[in-house]
């Protein structure tokens, strides 16, 4: 790859999914924003003796290979660098700076048995009501909890926590913090406050120390450690602050405004939510099922997690180990075809978080429920994006219940949006406008905090200006709403 003549200004994100991760150069020229991807990795767990684990050193190690990548193309051109990555994951280091617990993988069994025991010592509503977030498998107040009954040592020796992003920042600019909204995922942040919940933590028999400084997004972190010149040849590059949870630079990068904040982050999972400036604690909200993460500027993400595209991935997975392969624009066609409201599912049922013969279980749930049984690939698919559309329904009219707002549009982000049929089915589901775009929403957010931050760009509202300005949107305008309505009674009598 030669070096592009450029005169521009380049930041560098660093995006880590669960299952993969990017370099990308972000670049500013005649006011439009454009994306480069200079290096991709895998990123798969680690199955150990003693737990599921990231490759955290892996990690690091891709991430300064796509950072060399990126010196040689742009040299003195790159600006500054931002973390994005999942949530709730973390590792303990000692006082020497060592990493004395590397970060297990959400789904490690080790969470098993340890909600119940937390709402022993804290009932579920009390510590909704004090971070916002209810109480799933994955928060890391239930895999600490897990550590501090199964291996307490570990936890008297560590001197900091950090989580994924904070871990890569530390190594790469010597500086511990903990990013603001990577924190409130874990269900141990007050989002009132934007501080530790220290009542829960030690509720839970935590210690409180190994909870440190806490920073916001667009923090400049620090210029990478002066060894890294012999690496990368550069480390004056600030490392920014990105909002380091990636849902949270997702949003950060949907070009919403005024108060039309109703979004949904589109992908293997889907996260629907609207931006809202005060978090929603009431029983009810728990009941529901909604979090309070925070965001950018002071604002808060109500949201509700949904399952995504992992129905349509997974069934693809099956059909590919069965000989039957198709491509995702093949298989969008074979869904099309078929024949509209057949069968409904509750793509939130616990039957289809695991992976294991999706099209299989799709038909056994349609059988049990007394609906016809779907007999082909495009069937199954049909069924499985209809009900997605329907689930996301469901979702939307709880939101304006809680929050008392009115939209008149859902701005959607990510990689799902590429699926047509869905977003369609969404509009028509949800009987509002449906503006998709982009799909590098969570890249575009950490640019323009990093843009905030060395002061080339004033605010969110300018920087969400700077990709409506940038990027193809596509606006699907609801359509044939009596059957849809017909179709949203149906499905919650399936689901109820």
């Amino acid at each position: 790859m030669s070096k592009p003549e450029t005169k521009n200004k380049i930041r560098i994100a660093v995006d880590l999914g669960a299952s993969s991760g990017r370099v990308i150069a972000g670049i500013v020229s005649d006011g439009k924003l454009t994306l480069e991807e200079i290096h991709r990795f895998e990123n798969p767990a680690i199955d150990l003796p003693s737990g599921l684990y990231w490759n955290i050193l892996g990690l690091f190690h891709e991430i300064v290979t796509g950072l060399k990548k990126s010196v040689e193309l742009y040299g003195d051109d790159i600006t500054s660098i931002g973390i994005d990555t999942w949530g709730c994951d973390f590792g303990l280091f000692d006082l020497t700076g060592e990493l004395i617990a590397p970060p297990h993988q959400y789904r490690d069994p080790r969470f098993e048995g340890m909600a119940e025991k937390m709402h022993a010592l804290l009932p579920e509503v009390g510590i909704f009501g004090r971070t916002g977030i209810k109480t799933n498998f994955y928060n890391s107040s239930l895999h600490l909890l897990a550590l501090h009954l199964k291996n307490p040592k570990l936890l008297t020796e560590a001197d900091t926590l950090l989580f994924v992003p904070d871990i890569l920042a530390y190594w790469l600019t010597g500086v511990k913090a903990v990013e603001r909204t990577i924190a409130s995922t874990s269900q141990l942040l007050n989002p009132h406050t934007g501080d530790w919940a220290f009542d829960v933590i030690e509720a839970l028999g935590l210690p409180p120390k190994i909870f440190g400084k806490i920073v916001s997004p667009g923090t400049i972190l620090g210029n990478l450690r002066p060894d890294m010149q012999a690496t990368l040849g550069r480390s004056d590059i600030p490392l920014v602050v990105a909002p380091s949870h990636d849902t949270a630079s997702a949003v950060a990068g949907i070009p919403i405004s005024g108060e039309e904040t109703l979004w949904l982050s589109s992908g293997t999972w889907s996260i629907m939510g609207v931006e809202i400036r005060q978090p929603i604690t009431t029983p009810e909200a728990l009941e529901l099922g909604f979090c309070n993460e925070l965001g950018v500027a002071g604002t808060v993400r109500f949201l509700k997690n949904i399952a995504g595209l992992w129905l349509i991935q997974e069934c693809k997975r099956q059909w590919d180990i069965d000989g039957q392969e198709h491509s995702f624009s093949e298989l969008a066609e074979l869904a099309a075809a078929a024949e509209p409201f057949t069968a409904f599912i509750d793509p939130d049922d616990a039957v289809f978080a695991s992976p294991g013969n999706m099209p299989s279980k799709i038909k056994v749930y349609c059988e049990k429920t007394g609906q016809a049984v779907p007999d082909s690939i495009g069937q199954i698919l049909r069924v499985a994006t209809e009900s997605l559309a329907l689930k996301y329904r469901f979702v939307y009219e709880n939101i304006v219940k809680l929050t008392g707002l009115d939209f008149t549009r859902l701005h959607a982000g990510g990689g799902g949006i590429q699926n047509e049929m869905l977003c369609q089915a969404t509009a028509n589901a949800l009987g509002i406008e449906v503006i998709a775009g982009p799909v590098e929403a969570t890249s575009c957010g950490n640019i323009i905090t990093q843009m905030i931050a060395t002061g080339e760009t004033t605010d969110f509202t300018s920087g969400r200006a700077l990709i409506r300005n940038s990027f193809g949107f596509i606006a699907y305008s609801p359509e044939d709403l009596e059957s849809w309505e017909s179709a949203y009674r149906d499905f919650l009598r399936i689901i109820s």
